[in-house]
């Protein structure tokens, strides 16, 4: 793996039209305030804001006068939306043809306004994917200097086995937080340690803000008494209980609050004791431990 990625990554899937729809003069100042905080990171898909967040964010990074250099940029292709975008879509599917990801490579390369993207994901796997097919435009893209890493989003360890005998893989984002927790336990995250594949996790709050389940109810209740303990707030110390795991697992925090951003990065130096790690799994569980 060559590249280095900031603690936390700021994820733009809500920055455009499938959330804040942020205007460009909006998105530099957020752009510079994830900077000004070291979140240097941004997560992209070609799909966000049905195929126009990229568009929207390149041309804010281009006026925002951001040196490319000092920030990574990851973005993911291979799922097809139903969309005016993409009339010839009549169902949504995957397509890792090696033309498609040359060309869908270009697009995203246009629309953010660069040379070379850091990292470039296969957002879901594929029944059809075809590793020989994935592993030619790997090697066309690296070669080119279009790409400097691969990896992939939301693959079993099975399917990673799959590319790496035809390319390396570097990266493998997953869902993991406090209220989804296999991968803790199913043998993705030993996997991704073995291989020295680097783990990102997509919604790292999990559920917790957005369900009034009962398994949120006593995550709530572990937390307000670790809140006055560790004097943070609940998103915090649930990026803590992730960043606790061994596996080195880098967030990509959604929000587009500038507050919480600072936050999030605040995070990273939060030591969770043990028990208090633990005490969070139990009550996520709803059962202490074997």
């Amino acid at each position: 793996m060559n590249t280095t990625y900031s603690k936390i990554i700021a994820g733009t899937m809500t920055w455009g039209a499938w959330g804040k729809q942020l205007s460009t003069k909006d998105m530099i100042s957020l752009i510079h305030h994830c900077v000004d905080c070291k979140i240097t990171t941004f997560d992209h898909a070609d799909i966000y804001g049905d195929y126009t967040t990229e568009a929207d964010f390149g041309k804010a990074l281009k006026n925002s006068g951001i040196n490319r250099e000092n920030i990574q940029l990851i973005s993911k292709c291979g799922i097809q939306y139903m969309s005016s975008s993409r009339p010839e879509n009549k169902v949504k599917h995957y397509n890792y043809n090696k033309d498609y990801i040359l060309w869908s490579v270009e697009q995203s390369l246009k629309n953010l306004k660069t040379d070379y993207l850091d990292v470039l994901l296969l957002h879901r796997p594929s029944p059809l994917l075809n590793p020989i097919e994935v592993a030619e435009a790997v090697t066309i893209l690296k070669n080119a200097g279009k790409i400097k890493d691969f990896g992939v989003s939301n693959f079993l360890p099975s399917q990673i086995d799959l590319l790496k005998q035809y390319t390396h893989v570097s990266v493998n984002q997953i869902e993991c937080s406090i209220t989804q927790f296999n991968a803790m336990f199913d043998g993705s995250l030993d996997y991704l340690q073995t291989h020295n594949i680097k783990t990102m996790a997509w919604s790292p709050l999990g559920s917790l803000f957005k369900e009034n389940s009962p398994q949120n109810q006593r995550i709530d209740k572990a937390l307000k008494s670790l809140e006055k303990h560790y004097n943070v707030s609940k998103d915090q110390l649930l990026l803590a209980w992730l960043l606790k795991h061994p596996a080195n697992i880098t967030p990509v925090v959604g929000t587009t609050t500038p507050k919480r951003l600072t936050q999030a990065i605040e995070a990273t130096n939060i030591d969770l004791n043990i028990q208090d790690w633990f005490d969070l799994l139990v009550a996520s569980q709803g059962h202490k431990v074997p």
